[in-house]
């Protein structure tokens, strides 16, 4: 396996966090950059300013109960890209890509757990602002946002680390969502697209979807993980998590989040099974990922050699 040759080691616990003597980090090692050359004519001090606000307001408060190692805080990152500035009512109109890693088990390689391209990350913001966050009155768009996808990252994480295990962080997402269907804000709305904040935790969540969640321990953890030790039993334990992707698929087709996984995990899956594997292994993986996401077929061509 290409990562399992790397010779630098990362430790992973198996909670993904550890409680130890009352020492206490935040949760998340957020990169958070913005990029402003689109805007003309402004300086660049306003934008500096929102970039270091964000990243302080992502890295510095303690999201959850749970007590991090400095080591093992959630990495991810938040690329921010200004399309327009109205310095006149504070207007920021942008996108967001943002992207949640993780390490695998003794090896130097980190997996991508979550990627996703925000369209309608637009909000208002003043440089004497102060960015907080409180969960039972939620009437700014830009913390509501943020806030969003930092219990998204934990929860997301968590699960990888134990089955379902980020319950807790991701009713958090969804107590958010509900309550910012009242601020007439876009990307919140359960219809208007169904890759949007609402689309994601919806199929992320729904019962009749819990095979998404329980693919997540399977993948990293007995899959990824497990590849350190035996690569055989890891990428069998792989094959199994993306038969339990095929069967959320099959049971809601039109849900958005198996196609969003195929698409950020596509040349990961590749690697694993290109010149790997027995036939049916590789013919198995390739029926479901076509199935799931046709797009890419150029790239799954590539499972049964």
């Amino acid at each position: 396996m290409f990562f399992l040759l790397m010779a630098e080691s990362v430790c992973v616990l198996s909670g993904g966090f550890v409680l130890q003597n009352g020492l206490k980090a935040q949760e998340l090692d957020c990169t958070v950059r913005i990029n402003h050359s689109q805007v003309q004519g402004t300086s660049k001090d306003v934008f500096e300013v929102l970039e270091t606000a964000i990243s302080e307001f992502m890295n510095n408060r303690a999201w959850t109960d749970l007590q991090f190692q400095e080591a093992e805080k959630i990495e991810c990152s938040m690329n921010i890209t200004i399309k327009k500035y109205d310095e006149s009512t504070n207007a920021f109109t942008g996108e967001l890509q943002c992207q949640l890693t993780r390490p695998v088990y003794n090896s130097a390689y980190h997996t991508t757990v979550f990627s996703t391209r925000d369209a309608d990350f637009n909000f208002i913001y003043a440089e004497q602002d102060n960015l907080e966050f409180n969960e039972n009155n939620i009437d700014n768009n830009l913390t509501a946002m943020l806030a969003y996808y930092a219990y998204l990252f934990i929860g997301m994480d968590l699960d990888t680390f134990s089955p379902l295990g980020g319950t807790e962080p991701l009713r958090m997402v969804e107590r958010i969502v509900n309550s910012a269907q009242g601020m007439n804000e876009t990307g919140w709305k359960a219809f208007d697209d169904g890759k949007n904040r609402h689309g994601i935790i919806s199929d992320y969540m729904e019962t009749t979807l819990e095979p998404l969640r329980q693919m997540q321990y399977k993948y990293y953890r007995e899959g990824l993980d497990g590849m350190a030790q035996n690569p055989d039993r890891g990428r069998t334990a792989i094959t199994e998590a993306l038969e339990m992707l095929d069967e959320a698929h099959s049971i809601k087709p039109l849900a958005m989040y198996p196609q969003l996984f195929t698409d950020f995990k596509r040349d990961e899956i590749v690697n694993i099974y290109s010149g790997h594997g027995t036939e049916k292994e590789k013919q198995r993986v390739y029926d479901i990922v076509s199935e799931i996401n046709a797009s890419q077929n150029t790239y799954w061509n590539r499972i049964k050699r």
